[in-house]
């Protein structure tokens, strides 16, 4: 009878075993110290779309270590550790553990984080912001400039620093955590990237709106920056016409959740892709002269025979840099072949995260992104799905 039981409580602790490390794999884990903060309370935030939310916190002791945890997530989630105004911003995009370590006077610029090249280039972001700041203040302090001339030099700064931060991180990729941080950032109480006073801002935030509903599609953080992206236009336009006249009536302007293109066909036509609204469509990226294009052209060939009567158009892009061989390429093709003059450097490859040709998307009737052909396993069943 011994025996039994302690085969019974040998069993019931590998089960608590085994049932502990499986909660443990699915949440993700923030840890390490801050020094000289004893007895100061350390906050765990969540930033969400509605600001800040307390989810933990603790005492420091002299040593200063600390350790939250939280559900894993789907898509990348934003948060903070927070004394005070000494603040440290993190991303998380799946469950894996960030450790952190800080000295507490000097924690939100001098911390080392580890587990997380999101974190890093957060981090990385977040000394720019401050150098920018600190020349900005220099600007403003110098009594040699009037004031129209400090504005513009704040401003030509900031461009400055806006084409960097577009280069080097939102447009490099724009899927991650660490893109959707830059759009986010402030100079003073104002938005650095401010879909509101500019068309390129817009542009940046609906790429990377864009990206998010090729890698994230259920995130309410992409359908958010396409809402940011729609009412910044609305704003745009209707400041424009207040200031040269009514070019575009701001309460007509429809909420997509896509970035258009607009490109010349084969017979010299300009064709928009958001005028395929109502049909699903197969945007395709490729280059007629490269190895394998003939067999590629003959899949897309079935694939339009089979689904065009139903609902379905190709919009294809070519990039060739002869044009005179991409219009004999597809001057038999039955979809709509436009080329973009600006080959491997067009902001179209940037602004759907394009790494190589040829690829292709999938939008729906709503003009709304549905998935690339990494996501994709059976294109039939997927057009099936949509048409």
């Amino acid at each position: 009878m011994l025996k039994h039981n302690n085969n019974i409580l040998s069993f019931c602790l590998l089960a608590i075993v085994l049932l502990l490390a499986s909660c443990n794999k699915n949440k993700f884990h923030i840890e390490g110290e801050i020094t000289d903060a004893a007895d100061s309370v350390l906050y765990f935030e969540h930033m969400s779309l509605d600001g800040p939310v307390v989810l933990d916190s603790v005492t420091l002791d002299a040593k200063g270590e600390f350790s939250f945890s939280g559900e894993g997530v789907a898509a990348p989630e934003f948060y903070r550790l927070r004394i005070a105004n000494g603040i440290i911003n993190v991303s998380i995009d799946s469950t894996e553990t960030v450790t952190v370590k800080a000295s507490y006077p000097t924690m939100s610029t001098q911390y080392e984080v580890k587990g997380s090249d999101n974190c890093t280039k957060i981090k990385e972001l977040a000394l720019l912001q401050q150098q920018l700041l600190a020349q900005a203040i220099n600007i403003s302090r110098d009594n040699t400039f009037g004031v129209k001339q400090t504005e513009d030099s704040i401003n030509a700064l900031t461009e400055r620093y806006k084409d960097y931060v577009r280069t080097n991180y939102i447009f490099k990729e724009p899927h991650k955590a660490y893109a959707y941080f830059a759009l986010f950032q402030t100079l003073g109480p104002r938005l650095i990237f401010d879909p509101q006073q500019s068309d390129m801002d817009i542009r940046t935030f609906a790429a990377v709106a864009t990206a998010w509903d090729t890698y994230y599609p259920e995130a309410e953080r992409g359908l958010n920056l396409h809402n940011i992206a729609i009412e910044g236009l609305k704003v745009l336009r209707h400041n424009q016409a207040k200031r040269y006249g009514p070019a575009v009536d701001a309460d007509k302007i429809e909420e997509v959740s896509l970035l258009d293109i607009s490109l010349p066909d084969n017979k010299g036509q300009m064709r928009s892709l958001t005028d395929l609204k109502g049909q699903v469509v197969l945007l395709d990226f490729h280059v007629f002269s490269s190895p394998g294009s003939t067999e590629r052209i003959m899949m897309l060939r079935e694939i339009y025979n089979k689904y065009h009567q139903r609902g379905l158009q190709v919009y294809q892009i070519g990039f060739d840099s002869d044009i005179h061989f991409w219009k004999t390429q597809t001057a038999a093709l039955p979809w709509i072949s436009v080329h973009d003059a600006d080959g491997a450097s067009s902001p179209n490859i940037t602004k759907y995260n394009v790494s190589e040709i040829p690829t292709f998307f999938l939008i729906d009737r709503t003009n709304t992104l549905y998935k690339r052909d990494a996501q994709i396993k059976d294109l039939d069943k997927e057009i099936e799905s949509l048409l």
